[in-house]
This record gives structure tokens, sequence and C-alpha cells, in this order.
């Protein structure tokens, strides 16, 4: 057996948030101070994936290039395919759904399958700001990378890629998990780019997210002549959103309640009749996150009270929950990392954001990892400033360490049946503790 390093001891040496100016290099935090499992067989990784460098740049750029937002992205589908096809994978195109698609690859007969997912969409009106494309080059790395240790060292065993659409406010894995996508898989990975101190790999959970749509129906009148006449929806609108802003000081710190108001055919002149409040409810877990809806609720509906409008509260298919990493495979992604890459954190991340993997997490063992890219001031994700870091050289090698670590992992998964039965018993420990799926 190899010696890993403890999970929950592990904290990066470094707190300072990457550049794009600073000269440093990412480095190994713990260099040679614990066994890797099976050398050999990363050693066969990293020269795959040192090989397909030039291929996935070019795959990252044209992703970059051509943004399209979730349930939309044909020309990534077409081109992940594509480029799937071309490395001898068997691919399902629509896989479930019009943009999403599966690649798949055995070795030998028997064996085990390591799921794997690639991100595609964009965001609305700045592209490519949370590094899907590195998301989904990422996927492909290991995926091939994978195959290549398979071939290279007979081990039996399936690989399934997942090209997934819809992360940003669509569920698409939701979605493909009710739909059977993921049967079958023995554990998933993924990652996804942040910023963070140089080199490191963050294992930290996300929010659970609950998305309510909520309608408020007055009566118009003229607001100057008999404003007396009507039923303002845009005050029961804003009224609810100043409720939530008194009861945000009873929320703890790690709750998030936030949203925007959408009209129609509003005029300044006319009490509006008609006020729609979209409002994301996020927690660090899933059952807070319910119990923080159950709060929020309330303030919709005194709003609308206060105001005599009629209310209709929606709770949107889709919610999301926390990211539940998996400790087995977090440990082996984190020995990996310290020896040959750069440092582990539980603090950048995704920490205070959410993604329909956490689904996924609570259906099969998976690992989420967060990466840092370099970023400008104020420039994280879901900003402009990401946009242009997500296309650097420099956020291209973070992605494919991170990769290399991830492919690694995955193969021992395939490989070593008692680290398999190690990820098992920790997904049913945490099953446990936070209840099934």
């Amino acid at each position: 057996m190899c010696n890993h390093h403890s999970v929950d001891s592990i904290s990066t040496p470094n707190n300072k948030v990457w550049h794009p100016d600073d000269k440093a290099q990412a480095t190994p935090s713990s260099p040679n101070a614990s066994e890797i499992y099976r050398p050999d067989i990363l050693e066969t990784i990293e020269a795959n994936i040192k090989d397909l460098d030039d291929e996935l740049r070019a795959l990252s750029l044209d992703i970059h290039a051509h943004p399209e937002l979730g349930y939309e992205e044909y020309h990534a589908h077409d081109v992940y395919t594509t480029f799937m096809e071309k490395h001898g994978f068997e691919v399902t195109k629509q896989f479930h759904l019009p943009t999403a698609w599966k690649a798949t690859f055995s070795h030998g007969t028997g064996g085990r399958t390591i799921g794997i997912n690639s991100e595609m969409d964009a965001l609305k009106g700045i592209g490519h700001a949370c590094g899907h494309n590195l998301i989904g080059i990422s996927g492909v790395a290991v995926a091939l990378a994978i195959r290549a240790a398979l071939e290279h060292h007979n081990i039996p065993g399936k690989i399934v890629l997942l090209g997934t659409p819809a992360e940003e406010g669509g569920s698409g894995k939701v979605v493909l998990l009710e739909k059977g996508a993921y049967q079958g898989m023995d554990a998933c990975l993924m990652c996804h780019p942040a910023p963070g101190p140089i080199g490191s790999v963050s294992l930290s959970s996300c929010l659970a997210l609950q998305r309510l749509t909520v309608e408020y129906k007055g009566h118009t009148a003229h607001a100057a002549l008999s404003p007396w006449e009507g039923r303002n929806a845009l005050d029961a609108a804003v009224l609810g959103y100043n409720n939530i802003s008194a009861l945000r000081q009873q929320l703890k710190p790690t709750h998030r309640v936030h949203g925007i108001f959408e009209g129609k055919d509003w005029a300044p002149n006319i009490i509006p009749d008609y006020a729609k409040f979209i409002c994301l409810v996020r927690a660090p877990t899933r059952a807070e996150m319910q119990e923080t809806v159950k709060r929020v609720t309330p303030c919709f509906e005194a709003a609308a009270l206060a105001t005599g409008c009629e209310v209709t509260i929606t709770y949107e298919k889709g919610s999301t929950f926390d990211l539940r990493q998996n400790k087995a495979l977090g440990g082996e992604v984190a020995n990996i990392v310290l020896n040959k890459y750069g440092a582990i954190d539980y603090e950048w991340g995704i920490k205070s954001a959410s993604t329909d993997f956490g689904n996924v997490t609570y259906a099969l063992p998976s690992l989420h990892p967060g990466f840092a890219i370099p970023t400008i001031v104020d420039g994280g994700n879901h900003t402009p400033g990401f946009t242009q870091a997500a296309a650097t050289t420099a956020a291209h090698y973070a992605s494919l360490d991170v990769s290399k670590a991830l492919a690694a992992t995955g193969l021992r998964v395939l490989a070593d049946d008692d680290f398999f039965s190690k990820v098992q018993k920790t997904f049913k420990e945490d099953e446990t503790e936070r209840g099934p799926l």
C-alpha cells in the first residue's frame, strides 16, 4: 500500500492569488514526500498528455472562440465528438439531450467503469467567463490519458466521457442523471478553474442551490390620477426583496439569497400589474438550503399580503446540491498533486458558488477539484477578466496538471481493488451522514 497525506490536514502554504504578471511557477509542495501508486502509470499519463498538448490547446481555443449558451452548444458538440472519434472512441451524439454526447472506450474484458465530465456552455454577454473550455479539454485529456494507460499496461476497464450541457443555470447534469446517463459508472471525475494561489488544487465543496420564480399580479391604474385604484405588483416584488434583506441578519454568513426583478409592459405613469422576482437560495449543504428556502418563502407571501397582490411561487426543477467530495478520491489526487505539481487547499475553488455536479456526487463516488489559474484583480469567475484568463497559456497548463492527477486517480479506480473498496466505503459513510439522493 502507498502512504497518503491525511486529507484533513492538508493546507496550501500560500494564500496569495495568482496574477498574470507573477513570475513564479507552480512547484510541488511536498516533492517525493510519499509514495505514488504505480509511478510507471503516471509516467504513461504524463507522456500522453504531453503528446496531446498542441491538439488540446487548439481545441480549447476553438471552444473559447465560439461561446454558446446552455442547451445551445451545437458547435462544441460537433467539435468534441469529432475529436473523440478521431482518437478512436465510440461516440454517441445527442445523448439524451440535443447537445449532450458520450464517448466510450473499453479495454480487455470485465473491469470497472470510470466516468468523466466535460462542460461546454458559456455565459450570456461575457463568453467563457467560467472557463468551461478548460473543463472541456480536461475531460478529454483525462479520458485519453486513461486510455493510453489501459492499453500500455494492459489493464481492463471502461471509460465514459460525457459532454454535459447547460451547467450555467440549466442543470444539465441533473437532467442527464435523471435520464440514466450516469448508470454503470463506478466513479466520476471532473475539475473547474477559479482564482487561487499558484499551482493550487482545491478540494472545497460548493453551495447547494434552489431557484425560485415569484410572480406578483396586481391591478393597473393611472399612477398620478388615481393610484388608489391600483395594486402595485412592483411594490410587492420590492417589498419581498427588502424582507429578504431583513432576514439576512438572521441567516448564517455562509448562506446566500439573491435575485433580480423582471417586468412586463412597465411604464412610469402606470401602476404595474405584474412583476417577477427570480431568486436563488444557496447554503453549504442540501439540508441547509432546504431549510433556508422555508424561511425565505414567507418573505414573498408577506409582500403580497401587504400590497394586496396575488403571488405564485414556483420552486423550479433542477435544484443543485453541494459537492460531496469523495475522501478516498480526494486523498489520491492530493497525494499526486503535492508530490508532483502544486498544493492542496480547501478555501478556494468554487466554494461559494454552485454546480450541478453536486447532484452527481450524491449519486455515486465523485470528485470535482478546483484549480487555480492566473486572474486580474476583481477578475474572478463570471467576469470579462476571467474570460481572458481562461484563454491564457498558463491556464491551459494548469488544467493539464490537474488532469494528470485526475487521470492517475481514475486509473487507480480501475486497477486497484483495495483502493476502489475505500472509495466505496467513504461514499457509503458520507451517504449515511447526508442522506441518499
